[in-house]
């Protein structure tokens, strides 16, 4: 009775916060508005057990890394600049002199570790492996194979690396090989200029720049932080500035400092909403289902599909195949993620006011340490294969039809997707 009680309140939980909106989830978790930059929360649902008599086989993955410093020396360095000239001139407030204080400390921690991985980065990916380990021991029992891959990126092969040592810790038999070569990036990191030259097309950046002007974030902030309106006015690029200290907040989840200081208390928990929404409208005009653009942003992951199923039709005529894990970035997380339409991420609106109301929430696809898991199961070797799709590790739909939700037959998908990508014209 106890463990039905319990039961019947952990659904009763997952419910509530499926119900509840952005605005709710980011007033209570003020963290959530980072978007990329949220640290990785890890899994939220417990997992539906297969149909009887099936077993987890083989497991295909694209993941990103985990929590980074700041790519641009300039993001840490333009706001102390900016504040640092202000003080000499007599222009800040004491909650400005502090702000340049704190400031001091961010960039200091960061100085020369542009886009490095973090500590927490490491042990999310740590965490992602000790999972995986525990939750599919079939998929990695005795000497099975694990082939891993990276983008050449530093912050992507160490995040590969600390799953890879984590699986070695808890199975010392597995036969891992691990690579990150320019030879990959076709489907690993593809670049494909004639779509990206899509991404923004003028129509975009327009309704982009009006979406923003209704959602002003840096005017109130500003006066808490210089005395002087006439310096704000002809002296202080303010947006900029305000742009800069959210974004710095919104990283600082994803370093050691983190314990001790913050920066969200410099914006109320509306300007924490709207800076988010604003983002949140900027990644899906440059890499969702957007009508603006032409929609075709997501098949910049078509060769990376391509290669998952080939892959996983490889591995299927294996006895013991093992797992093929592959480490990236989130611009292919999101793009695959609309391309697969998980969680109905795939649709498609021409009013970005929309957006919200149709749960559209970046910060739900791709955080630090963002990963797609395939689970494949079979009853036996040769028999029909399923297989599910964890989203940051939480169970996700597809857009096709199954009598087994949330687990599907893998020669649907298959007939689905490869007319989907057979759909797209390469320029």
């Amino acid at each position: 009775m106890k463990k039905q009680l319990i039961t019947i309140i952990m659904a009763s939980m997952v419910l509530t916060m499926n119900a509840q909106t952005a605005r709710e989830e980011i007033a209570q978790n003020p963290c959530l508005s980072a978007s990329n930059y949220l640290a990785y929360p890890g899994p939220t649902k417990e997992l539906t057990k297969a149909p009887k008599g099936y077993k987890p086989f083989y497991i295909s993955h694209y993941g990103r890394h985990g929590s980074r410093y700041l790519i641009g020396t300039d993001d840490y360095n333009d706001p102390v600049d900016m504040l640092s000239e202000a003080d000499e001139k007599g222009k800040l407030t004491s909650l400005g002199k502090d702000v340049l204080r704190r400031l001091i400390l961010i960039r200091d921690e960061a100085e020369k570790r542009d886009g490095e991985l973090t500590l927490l980065g490491a042990q999310q990916h740590q965490q992602i492996a000790e999972r995986m380990y525990e939750r599919f021991p079939e998929v990695f029992k005795g000497d099975v194979c694990i082939d891993a891959k990276s983008t050449v990126v530093i912050r992507c092969i160490l995040s590969m690396e600390n799953e890879l040592h984590q699986f070695l810790l808890k199975n010392p038999k597995l036969r891992i090989s691990h690579d990150a070569s320019a030879h990959d990036m076709y489907y690993m990191n593809q670049q494909d200029k004639p779509l990206y030259n899509k991404k923004m097309p003028q129509r975009s950046k327009v309704l982009y720049e009006e979406f923003c002007d209704r959602r002003p974030t840096h005017e109130r902030l500003l006066s808490t932080l210089f005395n002087d309106p006439d310096y704000i006015h002809y002296d202080v690029d303010g947006e900029k500035l305000a742009g800069l200290l959210f974004k710095l907040a919104s990283n600082l989840q994803s370093t050691e400092l983190r314990k001790e200081i913050t920066l969200y208390d410099l914006f109320t928990p509306e300007e924490i909403y709207l800076n988010w929404e604003k983002n949140n409208a900027g990644w899906y005009l440059s890499y969702a289902n957007c009508k603006y653009n032409g929609g075709t942003q997501p098949f910049s992951q078509r060769n990376l599909l391509r290669n998952i199923i080939h892959q996983a039709d490889s591995c299927i005529q294996l006895e013991r195949p093992g797992a093929t894990l592959r480490f990236g970035h989130e611009t292919m997380v999101m793009p695959l993620t609309c391309l697969l339409d998980l969680n109905g991420y795939g649709q498609q609106t021409d009013d970005l006011e929309q957006l919200v109301q149709n749960r559209w929430c970046n910060y739900k696809i791709f955080p630090m340490g963002a990963n797609i898991q395939f689970i494949f199961y079979r009853k036996s070797f040769g028999g029909d294969v399923i297989f599910k799709v964890l989203l940051n590790e939480n169970e996700a739909t597809l857009p096709i039809s199954t009598d087994m939700a949330p687990y599907y037959h893998w020669n649907d998908f298959k007939d689905y997707f490869l007319k989907k990508l057979d759909s797209y014209k390469e320029e």
